[in-house]
């Protein structure tokens, strides 16, 4: 596990997006994992300057990791839509290579099921793309969640439905339940790029990186996983930094970039 703390949460989105690139220079077909939330705006804006300068998504294929059950793909805070906007929309990808799972299936267990086999179709994910939640929720996996668990449908807990409700429009309440990569589809990427930024991580992000691998951590397990490069900030790790016990772990290669001088 390699851990980089960054001084500000642009410069870790900047380093996330910088990392997507070059992985995708290398391999222009691989599968991406990607992820919503406030964390990814700023490395979706970064990954954009990339598309610009000549990097392309022409030949990638994307699976987000999860869906709002209820959600037209049409609504404005669907994560169909909030993809669209964000990233697909300035990019050169074919959307037929772009997959969500549909919020709107009647049966959202059949569609779990149906999401996860197209995951191993395409041969499984190249580079998974992960926040964290408050809670150490990853993707919508809450607190609990078996770490054998694949593709499922979940109930939403309150905490995360109030830190999701400023995407939605005023008035409008959060859908209870999504679908969700589980977190054996997770851990079966090959490489992880684990982004966490801001104060409000810092708790979770401390739990996760150095308690015991428990599923009330979800995030915990990513412990266990052998190619996992983690871009933070220092609001997210200071207590990361400042109890020096991330030295002792044996598996973790902890690295603090230093902002050039202007």
């Amino acid at each position: 596990m390699q851990v980089n703390i960054y001084e500000t949460a642009i410069e870790a989105a900047a380093a996330a997006a910088s990392l997507m690139a070059k992985r995708l220079c290398r391999s222009p077909s691989m599968v991406l994992g990607l992820a919503t939330g406030g964390t990814m705006e700023a490395v979706y804006e970064h990954l954009i300057r990339h598309l610009k300068a000549g990097l392309s998504l022409r030949c990638a294929t994307t699976f987000n990791l999860d869906e709002y059950v209820g959600l037209a793909s049409t609504h404005p805070a669907s994560y169909r839509a909030t993809m669209q906007r964000l990233l697909f929309e300035h990019t050169d990808i074919n959307l037929d290579r772009t997959h969500l799972p549909d919020g709107m299936a009647l049966n959202p267990e059949q569609e779990a099921a149906r999401y996860e086999a197209a995951i191993a179709d395409a041969g499984g994910i190249d580079l998974q793309l992960l926040g964290l939640g408050r809670n150490g929720h990853i993707a919508f996996n809450e607190p609990g969640t078996p770490f054998d668990t694949q593709t499922h449908a979940v109930t939403l807990d309150r905490s995360t439905r109030a830190a999701n409700a400023r995407f939605f429009p005023a008035g409008e309440s959060v859908p209870d339940r999504a679908i969700t990569m589980g977190i054996a589809t997770i851990l079966a990427a090959q490489e992880i790029l684990w982004v966490v930024t801001g104060s409000e991580k810092q708790t979770a992000f401390s739990q996760a990186l150095l308690g015991k691998v428990d599923p009330q951590c979800p995030a915990s397990v990513l412990q266990m996983h052998p190619h996992v490069i983690i871009c933070a900030d220092r609001a997210a790790a200071g207590s990361v930094l400042s109890s020096g016990s991330v030295d002792r772990k044996r598996n973790f290669k902890l690295r603090v970039p230093k902002t050039p001088k202007s």
